[in-house]
């Protein structure tokens, strides 16, 4: 019952979100969805634990109703340098 609860709320645009949005690397990941924030807050310290255990850094984590088109955005701009810090441009090697 709750997994058809989830799935209409989704549809709806009613349902909770945990967005986690990382330094290193420049990410933002959305997990869920679920029915209500308590779910949603009960489930986070699993997503937080499973980034950190493959390095992630400057972890913020929210809570909020959305409707994401995708789960797993990744910030290519923050790729765009060289080793010593210098922006690179296409077609440039570092």
């Amino acid at each position: 019952m709750n997994e058809v609860l989830t799935k209409i709320f989704h549809f709806l645009g009613l349902a909770f979100w945990v967005e986690v949005v990382t330094d290193n690397p420049r990410c933002t990941y959305y997990f869920g969805p679920f029915v209500s924030e308590p779910e949603a807050d009960l489930a986070k310290n699993g997503y937080i634990e499973d980034l950190e255990n493959e390095g992630a850094q400057g972890i913020a984590v929210s809570i909020k109703r959305c409707k994401p088109t995708n789960l797993t955005i990744f910030d290519e701009s923050a790729d765009q340098t060289d080793r010593r810090g210098m922006p690179t441009f296409s077609g440039q090697a570092s």
